[in-house]
């Protein structure tokens, strides 16, 4: 009946939205310019969204913008994993063949993951990196394609996104930063309840800046006057509008619907007031056949490709083309922009269809989709293949089909970094299990699982088990980022293994429960690994074996480095060359390599961690690569081969970057940063921490970014700065058991509270980390806090308020000093500077301890440590003989390196020394009779913060630690009239409290009683 009517329900003129779209295309300006754009498009179904979108595209169009489109796939529970960037993608090397060869080269292997036409994806193990390296390539080639002119990705229906699409969009969201480059997403808003799993995300996005959200209304009356004018190509009567307004209530769908109904049955006065009816009205004036295509489409998923509809329907080619001719004609069905098949025009219409099959109808259409694809699998998208199927099968509840389908399509998943898709399916896997019988579930076979994960205790040749379901939904809800679930299975597996003896199973899980409750800061995992390590002990050799003991080497390596921790990182290594397992092995040497080296054994460790990075590399090993990117060039910082790290921190980078590994990248720049300090190269520093900060991703590494700021902060005298990076930084770690993360940050306060007079909150500071320990195997950090500490008490001689508490502090510190070995050179040099600054809080130093402590760093490079020396040595000298030429010499060597540093605090500090002693700091080298004109002593010093002589008066006594009233006292004043004398000192000093007074003229010595 219907078979040659063509209807035009879509409004020709595009009505209302002129805000919403000048909002859009004003992105084309801004991408043009090398800024990407984020938007989403949200509003509820039928509402307009895909019509704003498709004038945007026309916009784009007409601007020479290439426009990739993808849209998310209902299917099952679970969606397919990236559907709408793999279609766009598609779309993009349609568009842009040599562009897109070009930016892909050399990652097709792991691109591969998202369009799986470019290959056979690369194979590497699993890790837990897997996800973040495939996003950060996905990233880069975005970037890479739209350097050149402006592209613009739309992603569309969102509400149906998979969650790995979502965490794919939200990292696009976050870390796009050039390119020519408009990403827009569309969703139903009005079906993102409260636990939808879309909503997260959008709230996460909304705290972002680079990301708009535009949200469509309702049309209005007259909107929906001028959209029926061009339905119906007439201007319509008043009363028909206000019936179609009040029926439609604006919604834009439901308008272009009534207006069908309008012309198809002359009024509206007889159509149901059920939407659901209203939407099947125009399915059941369809012929019979074209009913029952539309009945099969809508059950086969968003789009369903022509030779697979075929294979389902069992038409004849003609009454197929007939009944499909009357869909199509009615604008009921489109076909699909990038296949061979057909997709309903609205997704409302396809839903309602859908919902009106009956339960027995749905089921056997399922089937016949299942058969006909399990028959011929070239009739799906090979990307789609696996999970359509244990789609089909589940939906056509046939437990022994669905089960091998559903696992099929786990492991598809999981080779694509999907591993919340491949939770998802996991856990479907173990709601079937029980359904299947016995002679079933052992022709299953655990389908490479042991490959993936080495040391799981599971034997590819062995019957699949349960357990081997909760192995894997461990370790892909772990890699997935839902450590909650993977514990809650973890734990219910272990209960199981309690009546199933099975010890390596159980080892493997408690292993996996240690990494857990760690990364949730519920423990340590120590306790956990130790459970493991007693299932193991006495069991031959094995993967979980190996895998077990790397585990508690690594641990240890973190949490007690030392030669304990060094014997278990080398049975670790000895275990897992006994059971073949290389990367278990590599894993454990890179763990022996630095403890080694802090055993003083460098040259051996040095050239283990070299012999690691080069075996992962030439086995492609990500996991190792990009751990050892990390940990070599901070294990030679820690021995003092600054230098070298350096470079092996560029080698680092590069390997993190080519691979897609931000989070271990923004590990290896912070290192370098450290390094570059420690090199006195500090813009150098300043730009690897910058460049290290937007790649960081977990709470560690921007823990560690902001480390590496304070450390700069404090040296420059920016305690401002220093104290906000302070204060991150912890924020960040929480109380993290790890050395490193404890011991730095104590540092970092004790100086800031020292340069700000608040001497009892440095000395609580060290005290309590005194209590906790300072081990063997932390001298890298260990040692700086105890300079600091011994430093901070010797500025603070003379100050009477804080001698009494002196004598326990230096003993503490010489305590610890005694048990820390000096193995290396720089560890050593540091022994000698500790003792130097001891000797000095005591005053007690000579130019003999400097003079030691100096030549132990001068072939370090460390150029800083050494000016510190420097000017303490001439300190030294003034003092011990009063020789104004070696002093003279040690402070501009020391002045120069603190200028060029841009060391302010030194800097001034050598200043006010070499005032007071007559001595000049510019010029070559000033003969006796200019330095007896040089500036004045203590006295000009003071007067240059503009102090007043009654003030001077005031800050000796200050300094002192006298009260106002004492002050008032001493020198026949009021009270108030002190008071308001420390009040200005406090101005014209720039600090804010009595104490960074007193702090600030017993550093600078500038009263000679001080």
């Amino acid at each position: 009946m219907l078979g040659d009517v063509e209807t035009n329900t879509v409004s020709p003129l595009f009505v209302g939205r002129a805000g919403e779209l000048a909002a859009l295309t004003d992105t084309l300006a801004r991408a043009a310019g090398g800024e990407p754009q984020a938007l989403l498009v949200g509003g509820e179904a039928g509402v307009g969204k895909t019509r704003l979108v498709e004038e945007f595209v026309k916009a784009a169009c007409r601007r020479d913008a290439v426009v990739a489109v993808g849209g998310c796939v209902e299917i099952g529970a679970d969606g397919l994993p990236y559907a709408p960037f793999a279609a766009a993608l598609r779309a993009l090397r349609r568009a842009l063949p040599e562009e897109l060869t070009e930016a892909l080269a050399g990652q097709e292997g792991e691109l591969a993951r998202l369009l799986p036409e470019l290959g056979e994806a690369d194979r590497a193990p699993d890790d837990e990196q897997g996800t973040a390296r495939l996003f950060e390539l996905a990233a880069r080639l975005l970037e890479r394609v739209s350097a050149a002119r402006t592209v613009v990705l739309v992603l569309e229906d969102l509400h149906w996104a998979d969650a790995s699409t979502r965490h794919l969009l939200a990292y696009l969201f976050r870390t796009l930063r050039t390119g020519r480059l408009v990403v827009i997403g569309t969703y139903r808003a009005d079906d993102v309840h409260r636990r939808h799993p879309l909503r997260p995300l959008l709230a996460e996005l909304d705290r972002l800046r680079t990301v708009r959200r535009i949200e469509l209304d309702r049309f209005s009356r007259a909107e929906v006057g001028r959209q029926l004018t061009g339905i119906l190509a007439m201007v319509p009567d008043a009363a028909l509008v206000d019936d179609i307004f009040e029926r439609s209530d604006g919604n834009a769908f439901f308008v272009e619907e009534l207006a069908r109904s309008v012309e198809c049955c002359g009024d509206s006065s007889g159509l149901s007031d059920s939407l659901r009816d209203l939407l099947l009205v125009r399915v059941e004036a369809l012929p019979e056949n074209a009913q029952r295509i539309a009945r099969i489409i809508a059950e086969g998923g968003s789009t369903v490709e022509h030779p697979l509809l075929a294979a389902v329907a069992g038409l004849s080619e003609d009454d197929l083309d007939e009944a499909l001719r009357a869909a199509v004609g009615a604008n009921l069905l489109l076909p699909a922009p990038d296949t061979d098949g057909y997709r309903f025009r609205h997704s409302l219409v396809r839903e309602a269809v859908s919902d009106d099959l009956l339960p027995g109808e749905r089921t056997r259409l399922n089937r016949r989709y299942a058969e006909a694809l399990e028959a011929d699998p070239s009739l799906a998208r090979a990307d789609e293949r696996a999970a359509r199927l244990a789609s089909y099968w589940y939906a056509a509840h046939d437990a022994v089909k669905a089960l091998p389908a559903v696992l099929q399509a786990a492991v598809a998943a999981r080779r694509r970094y999907a591993y919340s898709e491949q939770l998802r399916l996991l856990e479907r896997a173990m709601e079937l299990w029980d359904d299947v019988p016995d002679a079933v579930r052992a022709t299953l076979r655990p389908l490479d699982h042991a490959e993936a994960y080495p040391g799981c205790g599971c034997e590819p040749a062995d019957p699949l088990r349960y357990l081997d379901l909760m192995a894997e939904a461990t370790v892909a809800a772990r890699f997935g980022g839902d450590r909650e679930r993977a514990l809650a299975i973890a734990k219910k597996a272990l209960r199981i293994l309690d009546r199933d003896t099975d010890p390596l199973r159980a080892a493997w899980f408690w292993v996996q429960r240690s990494l857990l409750t760690q990364s949730l800061s519920r423990s340590d995992g120590r306790q956990e690994l130790a459970t493991a390590e007693e299932l193991v002990r006495g069991l031959r050799p094995s993967a979980v074996h190996a895998d077990v003991l790397a585990s508690v080497a690594s641990w240890g390596a973190l949490h007690r480095p030392g030669p304990e921790t060094l014997v278990a990182a080398d049975r670790a290594v000895e275990y897992a060359r006994l059971v073949g397992e290389e990367s278990i092995e590599l894993h454990a040497r890179l763990t022996r390599g630095w403890l080694t080296i802090d055993a003083g054994d460098v040259e051996e460790g040095v050239a283990e961690m070299y012999a690691v990075r080069d075996r992962s590399e030439e086995l492609h090993l990500v996991g190792v690569m990009s751990r050892a990117a990390v940990n070599l060039p901070s294990s030679l910082e820690s021995c003092g081969r600054s230098l070298e790290a350096v470079s092996a921190a560029d080698h680092g980078i590069r390997i993190c970057h080519d691979h897609g590994v931000p989070e271990s990248e923004a590990w290896t720049r912070a290192n370098q940063a450290q390094s570059y300090f420690s090199l006195g190269y500090w813009e150098e520093s300043r730009a690897a921490a910058e460049a290290a900060a937007p790649l960081a991703r977990s709470r560690k590494s921007n823990a560690l970014v902001a480390a590496r700021r304070t450390d700069l902060a404090l040296a420059i005298g920016d305690f401002e700065e220093a104290e906000a990076q302070l204060a991150l930084n912890r924020r960040h770690l929480g109380h993290d058991p790890q050395p490193q993360h404890l011991i730095c940050p104590v540092r970092h306060a004790m100086v800031l509270a020292a340069h700000q007079g608040r001497l009892p909150e440095a000395r609580a500071a060290f005290e309590a980390q005194s209590e906790v320990g300072l081990p063997p195997g932390t001298q890298r950090y260990s040692l700086p806090l105890l300079h600091a500490a011994a430093a901070i008490e010797a500025d603070a001689r003379g100050l009477p308020a804080t001698d009494a508490g002196r004598p326990a502090v230096l003993e503490r510190i010489r305590g610890h000093l005694k048990r820390l070995p000096m193995l290396v050179p720089v560890w050593a040099a540091y022994g000698l500077l500790i003792e130097a600054e001891l000797a000095r809080a005591e005053g007690a130093d000579t130019p003999d301890h400097w003079c030691r402590a100096a030549t132990a760093f001068a072939p370090l490079q460390r150029p800083y440590e050494l000016a510190q020396i420097r000017h303490h040595w001439a300190e030294a000298v003034l003092t011990a003989s009063g020789d104004r030429t070696p002093a003279a010499a040690l402070l501009r060597e020391a002045h120069t390196v603190a200028v060029r540093l841009g060391a302010r605090p030194l800097a001034e500090s050598v200043e006010l020394l070499a005032g007071r002693a007559r001595i000049a700091l510019t010029g070559p080298g000033a003969p006796a009779e200019e330095e007896a004109s040089a500036p004045a002593p203590a006295v000009d010093a003071i007067e240059s913060f503009g102090l007043t002589s009654r003030e001077q008066e005031v800050h000796r006594l200050v300094a002192a630690g006298y009260t106002n009233r004492r002050i008032a006292e001493e020198l026949y004043i009021s009270p108030k009239t002190a008071s308001v004398h420390v009040s200005n000192i406090l101005a014209k000093l720039s600090v804010s409290s009595r104490g960074e007074a007193a702090a600030l003229a017993h550093r600078f010595r500038l009263y000679a009683a001080g």
